[in-house]
């Protein structure tokens, strides 16, 4: 059993759709499960619906509308007028209307109803063309596979039933003629049917989970970059790829925000020794790299990861007392009931600062709620400089004529806040 995953970029049209198929034929006669994100940037198209709905906005509906015909553009194109296909779609994006008819719930909830639908209408294409071409396939509702508590934006996952439900389902579903299941990733459900998501980008997580529940041979993602590079290439021309890497380096890079990998996807595969492929559904013969327990990072290089629209924070007790350790435990308190993902920290006697992304649905409630009982302090517009494997002249280079805010080194790792040059 191979585990692969397809990202919304390398389904964003019906040519994408149909580089899919070519792909998965290579591998005819394989039992696969295939994991399928949101077509090109519909999630960000459905985050449009829900915060129009949520915050009273009247182009809710135009919103939708937009993502609705650029799915029917590409089903246009790919089925007969009269396929089932255009049906089973539609139904879908009603069940979007039937909430935005509904009375504003909490935030979380309505974001995970609505953005969900994105990843059930994309395996529903794409299950329907590849059976359409000769390519067997079950499509199945991750939901009825992966259930998560009622952490909505954030699922977490009740591995026990989870393995319990894919080893139901999927054995199934790869039986026989069909070998292919075809799932969503980035969601899950709960015990009361109602859907979550598991984390922005969480397809990658989503086919971790389901190597690690049916003991895959191997995760494949399918990226349009030639493996993981060392950079971004949009801000490195000279961006290199790694041929290998470590699972230790792999999961550092995640965490510390490289796009190319969601950071909950090493954890599940590294516990049971499965390797992941990252490759090009561009050039799919290419090697890619991988990512494995017994592996040293190949080539030893500094790897750089760029995350911009930051903002530091800086708190300090109100009496001028210590930031000690009672301080820092309702701190962390405050940022884990808000949700909010801490990027890099820094204390000091009488101060504790912090860098995080800038989410406006979050920083202004986590400030109010901060200034309660401490004396806050903010600066926006900034950017963190993480680099792994550093040496002093990388540093130099990137710092040079830099307002540095913050800096922070360890062995291996080097963090830099500074200000956003503004063109």
């Amino acid at each position: 059993m191979k585990v692969f995953k397809f990202g919304g970029a390398s389904v964003k049209d019906a040519d994408a759709v149909k580089n899919i198929a070519s792909i998965i034929k290579k591998y005819d006669g394989e039992k696969l499960v295939v994991v399928i994100s949101a077509m090109g940037k519909t999630t960000n198209g459905l985050e449009k619906v829900v915060n129009a709905y949520y915050y009273k906005n009247d182009d809710a509906i135009k919103c939708l509308d937009d993502v609705k015909n650029y799915h029917h553009d590409i089903m246009k194109k790919l089925f007969k007028a009269s396929h089932e296909v255009h049906t089973t779609v539609n139904n879908l994006f009603v069940e979007i209307e039937w909430v935005l008819e509904e009375q504003p719930r909490n935030y979380g909830f309505v974001y995970d109803q609505i953005v969900s639908i994105g990843e059930l209408v994309s395996t529903t294409i794409i299950s329907a063309y590849l059976n359409d071409n000769g390519i067997k396939n079950k499509w199945i509702d991750a939901r009825s596979c992966i259930q998560t508590d009622n952490h909505y934006r954030s699922g977490n996952v009740d591995w026990e039933l989870t393995k319990k439900l894919i080893n139901e389902i999927i054995p199934g579903a790869t039986n026989g003629e069909n070998k292919i299941a075809i799932v969503q990733g980035f969601i899950g459900g709960t015990s009361e049917n109602y859907t979550t998501t598991l984390g922005r980008e969480g397809s990658d997580y989503t086919a971790s989970i389901f190597a690690y529940c049916l003991n895959a041979e191997s995760v494949t993602i399918w990226k349009d970059v030639a493996g993981v590079l060392n950079a971004d290439p949009k801000l490195f021309e000279d961006a290199q790829k790694l041929e290998q890497i470590s699972y230790n380096d792999a999961i550092e890079l995640a965490y510390f925000g490289a796009s190319v990998i969601h950071p909950k996807t090493i954890k599940p595969i590294e516990n049971k020794n499965i390797p992941l492929y990252v490759k090009s559904f561009i050039k799919p013969d290419s090697a890619g790299t991988v990512i494995g327990r017994d592996l040293q990072t190949k080539p030893l290089i500094p790897s750089y990861i760029f995350k911009s629209n930051q903002v530091l924070i800086s708190i300090a007790a109100k009496d001028f007392s210590f930031i000690a350790e009672e301080s820092l435990s309702k701190i962390f308190g405050v940022f884990a009931n808000a949700g909010v993902k801490i990027n890099l920290m820094q204390n000091s006697a009488i101060s504790f600062s912090v860098c995080i992304d800038n989410d406006e649905f979050t920083l202004q409630s986590l400030l109010d709620e901060l200034k309660k009982e401490y004396r806050v302090l903010y600066n926006d517009d900034l950017l963190l400089y993480t680099i792994r494997h550093y040496n002093q002249f990388t540093l130099d280079k990137l710092t040079k004529d830099r307002e540095i805010l913050l800096e922070q080194r360890t062995r291996n790792t080097a963090q830099i806040v500074i200000r956003e040059v503004k063109e």
